[in-house]
């Protein structure tokens, strides 16, 4: 008996070629996909064009390990579907089922709320990543409004003293997204996971997306959440260098 194929379907209110050009243009990509961070194109490379099946004339698509991306055209909507390769393929990328699969939820969700609220716009980004001495929705307040169904809209004081307000954008078994009015319309990504085979201690992580700010207030966003992240959450160890590529910046949370 196996495990049931991890799958994840979203709707995206953007023409099914748009969708498909966000998965197959680097450029595009980055626009999207986690964090910014000095190896992100070689990681763009990596995921989305080396050993990969497409068709673009079915608007399918098969990433290095098997993970498949189906697009169906739903007029000026697009319904995506993502389909996790089962275990047992290959034991390295075995060891980091978990985890890869809670960084597609992110990373699907990131390319919706692109497309849909932002297109053909750059961002930036905060990450943030440890170990969850306290689980992470508690020690940031979202707890409080994790429950609420997406679009729901909410007001809260966030950790580092600012009034985050927005609406519900998405919530997974681990993840909840919020978009923030006061970045720009931006989102905010907050996980945390179990334990896995690569991450006995579980994870805690989060995606902060900013669009619009200026270089002094996207700087003093920065600093103001990393210094209280790193107050809360001790810094996860250093990835295993035997790690197969695109594993190690996978959310660990």
């Amino acid at each position: 008996m196996t495990d049931e194929l991890f799958s994840l379907e979203v709707t995206i209110a953007a023409p099914v070629d748009d969708v498909w050009s966000a998965l197959r243009d680097p450029e595009l990509i980055r626009r999207w996909h986690g964090w910014h961070f000095d190896g992100l194109d070689k990681e763009i490379e990596v995921i989305y064009h080396q050993n990969v099946v497409e068709s673009a004339a079915e608007h399918r698509l098969e990433v290095q390990g098997g993970d498949l991306f189906e697009l169906t055209d739903l007029g000026d909507r697009t319904r995506l579907r993502m389909t996790r390769a089962p275990r047992g393929g290959n034991p390295e990328w075995d060891a980091y089922y978990d985890d890869i699969t809670e960084g597609w939820i992110t990373f699907v969700h990131q390319l919706a709320f692109a497309l849909e609220r932002h297109p053909g716009a750059d961002r930036r980004t905060v990450f943030l990543s440890g170990t969850p001495v306290t689980p992470v929705l508690e020690a940031t307040g979202l707890a409080a409004v994790a429950g609420l169904p997406p679009a729901s809209p909410y007001e809260l004081e966030g950790p580092t003293g600012e009034t985050l307000r927005g609406q519900v954008r998405f919530r997974s078994a681990n993840q909840v997204g919020l978009t923030v009015d006061g970045w720009g319309d931006g989102l905010l990504v907050a996980a945390q996971t179990p334990p896995s085979p690569a991450n006995p201690g579980g994870g805690a992580m989060m995606v902060l997306t900013t669009y619009g700010l200026d270089d002094a207030a996207f700087a003093e966003l920065e600093s103001r959440w990393t210094a209280w992240w790193g107050r809360n959450f001790p810094e996860t160890p250093a990835d295993d260098q035997d790690a197969p590529v695109g594993a190690e910046r996978v959310p660990d949370a």
